[in-house]
């Protein structure tokens, strides 16, 4: 039997010599090599989706953009983004145009992974609510993508916070906002990345107004902790922040006299005194909780914070210009309180409702902004699109179509056919046979009816047509085909959460909405340039919307039936937002040229718009409608104009 080895001064034991640090599983590779952050198989094209700059969009349909141009109180340096995605590939794919040139950013990332997050979503234009699940919200997201676990949770954040490292400038700033739950491991994660001698502050958020729950057998949790680091301590930018003292006070009058302070008197001698109504802000931030009745600034989001919190942040640790990015932006309170302080803004999110909560609230504000003739910059909506896909199927499926197939098949619990009657044809669920489409597809109307005639062949009458894309207005040819073989095709969008690393619970399949609307047109004053083709003044139009009936994959299961029957009678409750793009080219970004959407404290919706859009030529022309529901899933259709 070989002897053990004897460890002393002369032969230290390995673990003596170790320096501190956290390790967790995933850290470093088999051989012992520290794994780096893959940013180069990371980084991919960004796809621009949908532009938006509703004043001048406004001005430009009723025939005012000139007087509009001449008063335009718009800042046209920046166009600001917010961007669908997991942050990991979209920080990686803007590192080419923005290393080194973001000078602050906030994360709030998900810190309870086993919490779960619901919240009520208001219905129409009454009081009636529906409660938003977990997975709705795709905070379960974020939850699998950790897999529940400290060590998952570590790597995830570990990779990153070193991408928002390479995009920090030299006198950026990072704040992570965190509590209980993560800190201790975060700080020592964050010394590591940035390096302690980089710390700055470990900041208190005092939510003095939370209701507690006394029964617990401890001191009720009342604070949250945000960490900041500067990416270059004593190049960082900081600005001194005073606030108001509930009560003046009365202070000594001190100055400096031959290096010390000591007290200032007057020519008699007597002490001076000054009364104080402000204090320097320091680490203990006493800043109330959103409470549910505060209309002002409430969009309903499960984790909305204060937007004084931002306010603080970014006044103390940017100046007007600068850039301040969010990754984890939720309800786009960081964007906007940038927006209102002068500041660009990047933000991005996984969660498709985060994305339409932050829209709404950027055009909300937009509006505000130029109505009182303030400043604000125009701003776009990004995807990975494709790009995520394919890097998803080559990471993850060694890129194969068939196993592409397979993985939506399983979460989509249905069989997987080995002998398929038809090439088209995949699998099968409740009697009803499945078509996967490619994961570079867009399902058009010609795929539709050749998948329809494989059914009708194989002496089927249903079809789940399963795809990441459709092709526009696809529901008058499912109609169609209906009528001429029989075969009833349900399309089912791919959810993207599919995606998640860990992701083992299938995640909703939305069954696309039902949409349709028609032109309106009216009669207006003649054109600048002259009249119509048939001698009368150009015609305005507008949109009317005249059916809608959402996908329900998301209610849940115990109110599905009463729902249904609301659906169906009145499913323009179920529209939380709407956009026309009058003049919608194919491949192009969709430009809101009109919207109208409900907010907590207006319930009400117009299904008629009021652009009245002036066409430059009579011609024909196409509008693209896209609709929001409460749940954040969005339909797009497209309507013929001839003016």
């Amino acid at each position: 039997m070989p002897q053990q080895p004897t460890y002393g001064p002369h032969n230290p034991h390995p673990l003596s010599q170790m320096r501190t640090e956290l390790i967790w599983e995933g850290k470093y590779d088999e051989y012992g090599n520290r794994r780096e952050v893959d940013i180069a198989g990371c980084a991919m094209p960004m796809q621009k989706i949908e532009s938006i700059d509703e004043p001048r969009r406004a001005a430009a349909a009723t025939g005012q953009l000139e007087l509009f141009e001449q008063q335009n109180p718009r800042v046209d340096d920046f166009r600001n983004r917010l961007i669908w995605g997991d942050n990991k590939l979209v920080m990686a794919s803007l590192l080419q145009e923005f290393k080194g040139k973001i000078d602050l950013i906030y994360i709030d990332p998900p810190f309870d992974v086993g919490e779960d997050f619901t919240m009520d979503v208001p219905i129409g234009e009454d009081k009636d609510t529906l409660e938003k699940d977990q997975s709705t919200l795709e905070m379960v997201a974020y939850r699998d993508m950790w897999g529940m676990n400290t060590d998952s949770y570590l790597h995830m954040m570990y990779e990153r916070l070193t991408l928002i490292r390479d995009l920090l400038s030299e006198k950026g700033i990072l704040y992570v906002h965190c509590d209980w739950h993560m800190n201790y491991f975060l700080r020592a994660l964050l010394n590591e990345i940035f390096h302690v001698d980089n710390f700055l502050n470990e900041c208190i958020w005092y939510y003095y107004n939370k209701m507690h729950d006394v029964r617990k057998p401890i001191f009720p949790r009342s604070h949250d902790t945000i960490l900041s680091y500067a990416k270059q301590k004593g190049g960082h930018t900081f600005n001194l922040q005073l606030e108001k003292r509930d009560k003046p006070v009365t202070q000594l009058v001190r100055k400096k006299v031959d290096g010390r302070m000591v007290n200032a008197r007057d020519q008699d001698g007597n002490v001076l005194y000054q009364q104080r109504d402000e204090r320097t802000v320091d680490d203990i931030w006493r800043i109330p909780m959103i409470q549910p009745a505060d209309k002002s600034q409430n969009t309903g989001y499960a984790t909305q914070k204060n937007e004084l919190i931002l306010e603080r942040i970014i006044q103390a640790s940017s100046n007007e210009g600068d850039l301040v990015a969010d990754f984890f932006c939720g309800s786009g309170t960081t964007g906007a309180v940038a927006e209102r302080l002068g500041r660009r803004w990047i933000m991005c999110d996984l969660g498709r409702f985060a994305i339409h909560t932050s829209r709404k609230r950027l055009i909300e504000l937009q509006r505000k902004l130029h109505s009182e003739g303030k400043p604000y910059r125009a701003f776009d909506v990004y995807n990975l699109g494709r790009y995520e896909r394919q890097w998803w199927q080559k990471d993850r499926l060694q890129g194969a179509d068939e196993e592409h197939r397979r993985v939506i098949l399983e979460f989509f619990k249905a069989e997987i056919l080995t002998n398929p009657p038809s090439p088209l044809l995949h699998g099968r669920k409740a009697g009803a046979f499945c078509h996967v489409d490619g994961i570079d597809s867009i399902f058009t109307r010609e795929e539709a009816k050749q998948v329809a005639q494989a059914v009708a062949s194989a002496g089927g009458r249903e079809c789940y047509c399963l795809a990441w894309e459709f092709e526009m207005d696809l529901h008058l040819t499912v109609n169609a085909l209906v009528q001429e073989l029989g075969v009833k095709l349900k399309l089912v969008q791919i959810p993207r959460e599919i995606m998640e690393k860990n992701r083992k619970a299938p995640p909703p399949f939305l069954e696309v909405a039902v949409l349709a609307a028609e032109p309106v047109y009216r009669s207006s004053p003649l054109s600048p340039s002259g009249r119509g083709a048939g001698g009368e003044g150009l015609r305005t139009v507008d949109i009317k919307l005249t059916q809608f009936i959402p996908s329900l994959a998301e209610v849940p299961t115990k109110e599905l039936e009463a729902i249904k029957e609301r659906a169906i009678k009145s499913g323009f409750d179920f529209i939380d937002f709407w956009a026309v793009d009058f003049n919608w080219q194919p491949g192009k970004p969709f430009t809101h040229d009109w919207q109208d959407y409900r907010t907590r404290k207006d319930r009400s919706l117009k299904t008629i718009s009021d652009a009245g859009y002036t066409y430059p030529e009579p011609g024909k022309y196409t509008a693209c409608v896209k609709v929001v529901d409460t749940f954040g899933c969005d339909t797009s259709i497209t309507v013929e104009i001839d003016v």
